[in-house]
């Protein structure tokens, strides 16, 4: 790296859920004092598996109770995190079975419900709009 290379970007770990009711809607929240909606999930705590986290996650923001049996692995993908300027998020994806009624808690300031043909009309995470909403119409 010469002296006027800019740093590599910072890169968070997290995980993330892909939540879909049974009209293919996915379910996205927006964390307090930011704009943008993305996946549920978050930081992967020391000494938690990524199925572990996912799980404790929402049960906090969501008050969501799923078991692993509810987790499937979609896989690990990187994109610019939204809310933090010149960091990556390195994203483990689960698709979850979710029962239950989803309700804001914790740093979640608003949660909704959004159609494929909204995206365009909602302000989203670059994780959700440059990665996983291409993966998911590519099923």
């Amino acid at each position: 790296m010469k002296p006027d290379d800019p740093a590599p970007p910072t890169v968070i770990v997290i995980v993330a859920a892909i939540i879909e009711d049974e009209d293919g809607r996915l379910l996205l929240v927006r964390k307090r004092g930011t704009d943008r909606f993305m996946q549920p999930g978050g930081k992967i705590d020391p000494g938690e598996t990524a199925a572990e986290a996912l799980i404790r996650e929402l049960r906090e923001e969501l008050t969501l109770v799923v078991t692993p049996a509810d987790l499937v692995y979609l896989g690990r993908f990187d994109a610019p995190a939204a809310n933090e300027a010149g960091h990556v998020v390195d994203a483990e994806i689960f698709f979850v079975t979710a029962g239950g009624q989803a309700v804001a808690s914790a740093e979640i300031e608003e949660l909704i419900w959004m159609s494929p043909a909204d995206a365009a009309s909602v302000a989203l995470a670059p994780l959700t709009v440059d990665v996983l909403m291409p993966v998911l119409a590519a099923r």
